[in-house]
């Protein structure tokens, strides 16, 4: 049996004997609920501006009413964008939490689990407040990325540090942040440089999830691999703003936002993919080892 874990960190073990204990079931459900959101709240919540003001479209690059109020004006779509997602963040984080909560709190006594539950309810709001400040220090550091990186293209270096499109990529980097950092910092606690052993946990917990990208348990692939594919999504989807189309679709930060988006989505169905396959072999291992030991 193997010994509980601590309460500041995501469990996980060798065998990874949590495959017992993961809910797939209301893991599925919830993910595919919280990924067909995401995709809603990307493409068709941007289309309530056409209830509010009508569209100015350029006639001479004619595109569908739909494209229209996605690329007549950027800001806006990434306002509404910010909007949705942060309240799907949130909502999902908790889910994330619980789930955390749920592993932890197995295999203790009733009076320790009431316990456990009395800190997790309490914690919830100044867990919260913490995870935005620290969103939102995420947000500063990739829009400083996004400038100081680069890209293949000296006019996408130009379109990026021009002063006049710094709300394009503050939203731009407020999404990515929402998108990688604020369900970590949620249900992981936030990184400090605290010197006491939770924080020294939970560094160490960010460095091999983040760092070394070794997730080792569904909680922790539902965590690391969505928030990587948003980056590296965003990444590519800069790449269709060098190309000499002069398209709509191609204004700043278009592409790289429904690229991120985009990566978002994929990486939440790789994580449930990659951990059901994983669970289905353990299964399959601990059948035959079953079978093994009738017949013995």
């Amino acid at each position: 049996m193997p010994a509980k874990p601590s309460k500041t960190i995501v469990p996980s073990s060798t065998h990874e004997v949590q495959y017992a204990f993961f809910p797939y079931a209301r893991y599925t459900s919830v993910v595919g609920v919280h990924t067909s959101l995401v995709a809603f709240t990307a493409l068709f919540l941007p289309q309530t501006s056409l209830l509010l003001w009508p569209s100015f479209a350029d006639s001479d690059r004619p595109q569908s009413q739909f494209q229209d109020a996605l690329t007549d004006n950027p800001v806006i779509t990434l306002a509404w964008i910010v909007a949705g997602l942060v309240i799907l963040q949130v909502w999902w984080a908790g889910w994330i939490r619980q789930w955390c909560f749920e592993y932890t709190s197995r295999g203790g006594t009733s009076d320790e689990i009431k316990m456990d539950r009395y800190q997790f309810d309490r914690g919830r709001f100044s867990r919260s407040g913490r995870a935005a400040v620290f969103t939102s220090c995420v947000a500063l550091v990739f829009h400083a990325t996004i400038v100081l990186f680069g890209a293949p293209s000296a006019r996408f270096v130009l379109i990026v540090c021009m002063e006049s499109h710094f709300p394009h990529t503050s939203l731009l980097a407020i999404v990515l942040a929402l998108l990688s950092a604020f369900a970590p910092a949620y249900a992981l606690g936030s990184p400090s440089f605290s010197s006491d052993t939770s924080s020294f946990i939970t560094r160490l917990n960010w460095t091999r999830l983040f760092a070394e990208l070794s997730p080792r348990n569904p909680i922790e692939r539902a965590l690391v691999y969505p928030a990587v594919a948003s980056l590296l999504g965003a990444w590519l989807g800069a790449l269709p703003i060098a190309l000499d189309w002069d398209r709509p679709w191609q204004a700043w930060p278009l592409t790289p936002l429904f690229g991120g988006i985009a990566g978002y989505i994929v990486g939440s169905l790789s994580a449930i993919s990659v951990s059901t396959l994983k669970w289905l072999t353990e299964e399959n291992i601990r059948r035959e080892q079953s079978e093994k030991q009738k017949t013995t």
